[in-house]
């Protein structure tokens, strides 16, 4: 038996050990997440019994605050304004079980944001379930309420031909996980560029990226090569999604959609399935980034294509209307956000 250690085994089991530990941090923190959420709402929830019972006003609430600061030094999360919040959060949500619902995997901060911003409950929801979906940050939270993305998606018709090209479930999948529009604020961009441009932005901010891609999508390279019968194409963006077990090709486009858009990439589909894709994947999947799109236009162009393509807008900028409100709102409230981050690191 030989003492020498196998690369390609020892780094199957590295990642095996990486996974199982990375796995085990998630469920701890999403654990401790839940318990700390359950402590405010439970804190809340005594505090309105005992002022129901008592009679008492909010008077009690600085005299609280102070007394657990005394009695915990360590604890930074009760404060005056804090215990206020649970208050208020209890009162929410009172009538709920909290720990089955999304509101236990967020961070305090989030919920608290999402209370004070959304009063639908419904609509409310839908953000905590894209949160979790796509890890949102706060701020990123913040940009979603303000730009309105639940009104948007509510009314967005999808621009794909995923119906006629995937099995029912599949296709179903596939139209959960792909947008009809994606923000790509993030990159920071204010003025016009070129496609190579905006894809090296992205390839420098892969992590947000997929972020707002969804969950599941693993990217593996830019300007992917491939090479068929002496020719040489290239694709934009390669990733590959584990749910739909499906390599998905993007393709950036700084213009307005053109039908010829989709003969590329038909081709670049029917190769990456000949020349990519293992025995136990399924059929790989296009995405046409564009700045900008006609529905009608996108499903005549995707009539008769047998390969799975969607057709997705970006945003680099909100509006400029909506950016002047959107700046003058914020630097009212700057302060009063910046003491809700200190609350949220408690």
């Amino acid at each position: 038996m030989s003492n020498e250690i196998a690369i390609e085994t020892y780094q199957s089991l590295l990642d095996e050990i990486r996974n199982t530990i990375q796995q085990t941090r998630l469920r701890t923190v999403l654990s401790v997440n839940a318990e700390m959420i359950l402590l405010y709402w439970q804190t809340g929830k005594m505090i309105a019994e005992r002022q129901q019972q008592e009679g008492w006003s909010a008077k009690v609430i600085p005299r609280l605050a102070a007394d657990l600061r005394h009695e915990f030094t360590s604890l930074k999360g009760f404060s005056e304004r804090n215990l206020s919040r649970m208050l208020a959060f209890y009162k929410e949500y009172q009538e709920d079980e909290i720990l089955p619902q999304p509101v236990a995997k967020l961070p305090w901060g989030h919920n608290i944001l999402l209370m004070e911003k959304i009063k639908d409950k419904e609509i409310r929801h839908w953000y905590m379930q894209q949160t979790v979906e796509k890890n949102w940050s706060r701020d990123l939270l913040l940009n979603a309420i303000k730009m309105d993305m639940y009104s948007q998606t509510q009314t967005q018709l999808k621009s794909n031909n995923f119906k006629t090209t995937l099995p029912a479930t599949h296709a179903d999948y596939a139209n959960e996980i792909f947008q009809d529009q994606y923000n790509l604020g993030f990159l920071g961009i204010t003025e016009p560029i070129k496609e190579l441009e905006l894809e090296r932005r992205l390839i420098e901010k892969i992590k947000y990226f997929i972020l707002e891609l969804g969950k599941g999508f693993t990217f593996i390279g830019n300007q992917y090569r491939l090479e068929y019968n002496g020719k040489e194409y290239f694709v934009d963006m390669l990733f590959f999604h584990r749910g739909l077990r499906s390599l998905v090709a993007i393709e950036l486009k700084i213009g307005s959609f053109k039908a010829e858009y989709v003969g590329k990439m038909n081709l670049y589909l029917s190769l990456l399935d000949r020349l990519e894709k293992d025995e136990n994947e399924n059929q790989s999947i296009g995405i046409i980034l564009c700045a900008d799109k006609d529905h009608l236009d996108v499903e005549i162009a995707l009539q008769d294509v047998g390969k799975p393509i969607g057709v997705a807008e970006y945003q680099l900028l909100l509006p400029k209307d909506k950016l002047q409100t959107l700046v003058s709102n914020e630097l009212k409230k700057f302060e009063l956000i910046d003491d809700e981050q200190g609350d949220s690191d408690a």
